[in-house]
């Protein structure tokens, strides 16, 4: 009695630890697979975001012209947010699905084969359906993501626009213009919510009708052909367990078409082409002199608007030209071609002979130094942002820029002199201050080629009286290009270049384009104003 006892309790320990084992398996794997999938997903959103970045520098100019800053910065946010998303949740569901799809398939096909044969019927079924719904949801949530993607672009220039709605009033048309751009996010979010909804229900009213025809001709099976209730009943529940990963995943259709939508967005910005780094030979960029020549270069921004007509011009090192003439005339846009934000259409530009195409593109502008009349500071103290002209300068060299640019006194002014931290784009300077600060990056570099495009624009008289001595020991043997609306700034030049519509019409030096009594006598002599 003993011993019969017994054997029935070794048993029944024994298929207890065998569960508990499965349970233990189970839970170890789980534990594995969210440990796995989360570390392969933040992995791929990582790099993903890292190679988006690398992408973006490497881009023309271009390329931004076309982008508002927000749609650019919306695939950074939201475009791969949703990818992370799917990558997170619906990835693992796609897995196991198929998994349990198969397995679930193979031990129906092994109970009954004619009523796995009703079940296999139904699959085209939902293929064509799901196919239907995601044609037509697809296009929505693509139309979704550029909705938001303008939306953030709209808020980005708003933010960043304050100052001048509120001096116009315009707060009033912000709200209306903004209110049109959210009532069509919200239409095209409605449409792409709505189909990508209605996938879930359709698949599982299908996946029930399945279940139903499956058990009525079981049933049948039952009283003609001898099948059994029990049999019956299993392969019931492998039906049933056949249609949860459908469900389950058509449940998150509305999550996968968003991340599509949103892979689409970001990898049409990698698609694009990168800057040209060099055309043909590669010639070293390390001893440039800094002899500048144009020869008749032309080029506009759209290929219907030419800019500039057959420019040609030369600049030694060490001279200094000047470029002056009516607002659009394209005195900014020769030096934008001269550091290669964009590639002429004919002509040709050379540094020391060599055609600008052949320098490394990096290396070419290392060898060029600009201040642009739009300032622009990063986060950071002001002798982080003065290093930015020269990465490797020590303090004392940034120092020194910084006075030759007048900057020094107002910095140490400060309530932290040069480790005073910026934010906001120097939120907390003045316009003038900013513009020095910006002029002490060019000092700080070495560069042999100088471009100050209405460097003192931003100063007044006085502060413009010191910066022009300090401006004279920064263009000590280098070649500079200066452009300029008081012309009292460039008296001093080798010579002087007056543009119209896209065209050289005058050149030489102040005394000899005064005796010209031309364009330039009009501009200086207050005849006629400088548009």
């Amino acid at each position: 009695m003993g011993i019969a006892f017994d054997k029935p309790l070794e048993y029944l320990a024994l298929i207890l630890v065998v569960i508990a084992c499965v349970y233990i398996c189970g839970f170890v794997a789980n534990y594995m697979q969210a440990r796995l999938m989360l570390s392969v997903s933040m992995n791929a959103i990582e790099n993903l975001r890292n190679d988006l970045f690398k992408k973006v520098q490497k881009l023309p100019i271009r390329e931004f012209d076309s982008d508002s800053n927000g749609t650019i910065m919306s695939s950074f946010t939201n475009d791969i947010d949703n990818i992370d998303m799917m990558l997170h949740n619906t990835v693992v569901n796609l897995i196991s699905g198929s998994i349990t799809l198969i397995g679930t398939l193979c031990m129906m096909i092994y109970t009954n084969i004619w009523l796995t044969l009703i079940t296999i019927v139904f699959i085209p079924i939902f293929a064509l359906l799901a196919g239907q719904i995601a044609m037509r949801s697809s296009k929505y949530y693509v139309g979704q993501q550029a909705a938001l993607g303008a939306i953030n672009g709209y808020i980005e220039e708003s933010v960043s626009g304050q100052k001048v709605i509120k001096v116009f009033n315009h707060e009033g048309i912000c709200e209306e213009e903004f209110d049109t751009l959210n009532n069509d996010m919200r239409d095209k979010q409605f449409k792409a919510q709505f189909y990508g909804g209605i996938m879930g229900p359709i698949l599982g009213n299908t996946s029930q009708i399945s279940y139903a025809l499956t058990a009525g001709i079981g049933g049948v099976l039952c009283v003609t052909s001898g099948f059994d209730v029990g049999g019956l009943s299993v392969f019931v529940n492998y039906s049933r367990q056949f249609s949860m990963p459908i469900n389950m995943i058509s449940q998150q259709m509305s999550t996968i078409f968003s991340a599509l939508a949103g892979a689409e967005r970001v990898f049409a910005i990698m698609d694009r082409e990168p800057e040209i780094e060099n055309y043909g030979e590669v010639h070293s960029a390390d001893s440039i002199r800094g002899d500048v020549v144009l020869e008749n270069v032309t080029f506009g921004y759209k290929p219907e608007q030419t800019v500039l007509k057959n420019i040609s011009l030369y600049a030694h090192p060490g001279q200094k030209i000047a470029f002056v003439g009516s607002t659009g005339a394209g005195k900014t846009t020769i030096t934008n071609l001269l550091n290669r934000f964009y590639d002429i259409e004919s002509g040709k530009i050379t540094i020391d002979g060599v055609d600008i195409k052949e320098y490394n593109i990096s290396d070419l502008r290392k060898n060029i130094a600009m201040v642009l009349q739009d300032t622009h500071l990063f986060t950071g103290t002001i002798m982080e942002n003065i290093r930015y002209g020269r990465l490797d300068a020590t303090d004392e060299e940034v120092i020194e820029a910084a006075k030759t640019a007048s900057a020094h006194s107002f910095i140490m002014r400060l309530s932290d002199g040069y480790n005073t931290v910026i934010e906001g784009d120097g939120a907390n300077l003045s316009q003038g201050q900013r513009q020095l600060l910006n002029i002490a990056r060019a000092a700080l570099s070495k560069a042999p080629i100088l471009v100050l495009d209405e460097a003192t624009s931003s100063v007044d008289t006085r502060t413009e009286r010191h910066i022009e001595h300090g401006m004279d020991r920064l263009m000590k043997n280098r070649t500079t290009f200066v452009i300029a609306h008081r012309l009292s700034t460039v008296r001093n030049s080798n010579a002087i270049m007056v543009l119209e519509h896209g065209e050289i019409v005058e050149r030489g030096t102040h005394e000899e384009l005064l005796q010209m009594q031309g364009r330039y006598y009009e501009l200086y002599t207050g005849k006629k104003e400088l548009d």
